[in-house]
């Protein structure tokens, strides 16, 4: 993956020294997500502040640990911006691994285990192929907000995609209009609506462009 530098951010994958950043990152960027709150649903905010962290640490690590791609956009050395691809070399959904399910089991409990899962199989299924991968996570730290970083996020995930050459694409799961819109300015282009428990959305892919 090049590291395109613009206005001194570049886009890396991230080490292992990265993950606990990435992970806080991550949380609060998705703290009022409406998937995880409707996945994660509980009347305790404490508890539900502990099932997201739960929930994003165990995943990091997964993927993490199965060599997927972790994007990291910095300025300079600080890390501003998170990027996780998924692809479907890792049985996702329904077919996730045991030592997965029972992590995710005891942080996040049965129900919201079962809701991830769930939302991983609905857009499976939706994809073109098997040769596809999923943003599962992209967010910005929140004081990096409205400088224009998204759109070098998003170009960096579009960009490790194009010199993926057994990958056909990335699809991402959006609820709200602004995020689809960021997302269709770089090609990405709607798949349909899909409803995941009682969250409405889009998947929207992008085609990777490789070389012939």
């Amino acid at each position: 993956m090049d590291n395109n530098t613009l206005d001194e951010c570049r886009a890396v994958y991230l080490t292992a020294e990265d993950l606990r950043l990435a992970a806080s990152i991550l949380y609060n960027a998705y703290h009022d997500d409406p998937f995880f709150v409707d996945a994660l649903s509980t009347s305790d905010k404490f508890a539900y502040e502990q099932k997201l962290r739960a929930a994003i640490r165990e995943e990091l690590n997964a993927l993490w640990q199965e060599k997927q791609a972790l994007i990291g956009l910095f300025d300079q050395t600080r890390l501003v911006g998170v990027a996780c691809v998924v692809t479907q070399e890792v049985p996702l959904g329904e077919g996730r691994y045991w030592h997965w399910r029972l992590k995710m089991l005891l942080g996040t409990g049965w129900q919201s285990t079962q809701a991830m899962m769930k939302k991983e199989s609905s857009i499976v299924e939706l994809l073109p192929s098997e040769h596809c991968g999923i943003l599962q996570f992209i967010a910005l730290a929140p004081n990096e907000q409205g400088k224009g970083l998204g759109h070098q996020l998003v170009q960096a995930v579009v960009s490790w995609c194009d010199e993926q050459p057994e990958l056909e694409g990335i699809g991402v799961f959006t609820t709200q209009e602004a995020h689809s819109q960021l997302f269709m300015q770089h090609d990405f282009v709607s798949l349909g609506e899909l409803s995941i428990g009682n969250v409405a959305g889009q998947l929207l892919f992008y085609t990777g462009q490789q070389d012939e």
